[in-house]
């Protein structure tokens, strides 16, 4: 239903257009009575038209902020598509520049060993509590073989266990399967290094009479002709002696982060090679 006020609207000007065309046929007729008319449609007319043009100034300005509105949200959506492109750009440079750093670190590894070594990419990993593996991108097509020792950035990674022409399966050295020949650094007393899952590994055979200390380094012996002698493994974080048995239980923390392994260096050599 129509307002009041639309009716009083319509009301005014339909009399403004009436006492306007009265004006127009009286002015051949009677001049004088025409100047009397004209001046009272004049007061009348003056605030209708100073209404209209309200009116009228209203709309025109109510326009142009909305084209102003729709011109400021089109460059808002232009503006944070850029934003948008612009933080995947940093995501991106910031990732290639943490690539950069990992491989770096094991390009510089790479002058510390006298063999041949070649960098991989880790593509997949089995998040199951029993097995601890990862899948690296590298193969028999780039000279790698059962039993070779793989590097983190930090140290000793695990070793490969299986292979194929264009990947390889590594098992990491916190796998249960896992067992490594090291030595305690600065005592030179050795033992077995047995992978412990998430908890870790722990270094077995090792003698109560042995001085092992908490944050002594170990390193591999070299024996049995897996893994050269000397390459860092991980710190002993927990010695408990206990009162009885023949050997102490020690807990080894790896130097390399297994859970964040994104690439490696494995070590080319054979089993024949002699550390």
């Amino acid at each position: 239903m129509a307002s009041p006020k639309k009716y009083y609207t319509v009301t005014a000007v339909a009399v403004f257009v009436i006492v306007s065309l009265i004006i127009f046929s009286l002015n051949f007729k009677s001049p004088e009575r025409m100047n009397f008319l004209r001046k009272v449609v004049l007061e009348a007319v003056v605030p209708l038209e100073c209404a209209v043009d309200s009116v009228f100034s209203s709309v025109a300005g109510a326009w142009e902020r909305y084209v102003l509105l729709v011109g400021l949200e089109r460059k808002n959506r232009e503006l944070e598509t850029e934003i948008v492109s612009l933080v995947r750009d940093v995501s991106d440079y910031r990732e290639m520049s943490l690539d950069c750093a990992r491989l770096m670190e094991l390009m510089n590894m790479k002058n510390d060993f006298k063999f041949p070594t070649i960098a991989a990419r880790v593509v997949g990993r089995n998040r199951s509590s029993v097995f601890k593996t990862v899948l690296i991108n590298k193969g028999t097509a780039d000279g790698i073989k059962t039993g070779f020792p793989v590097m983190g950035t930090g140290g000793v990674a695990g070793r490969i266990m299986e292979t194929s022409r264009n990947a390889s399966k590594v098992l990491l050295l916190v796998d249960y399967n896992s067992n490594i020949d090291v030595l305690v650094q600065r005592n030179r007393c050795q033992g077995v290094l047995r992978g412990c899952g998430s908890s870790g590994c722990e270094l077995r055979y090792v003698q109560r009479s042995e001085d092992v200390k908490t944050g002594d380094v170990v390193v591999s012996s070299g024996l049995a002709g897996v893994f050269p002698r000397g390459l860092l493994i991980g710190k002993v974080a927990v010695v408990e002696k206990g009162e009885a048995g023949l050997f102490q239980k020690i807990m080894v923390h790896p130097a390399t982060d297994i859970t964040r392994l994104e690439e490696v260096l494995v070590i080319l050599r054979g089993k024949e090679d002699n550390g």
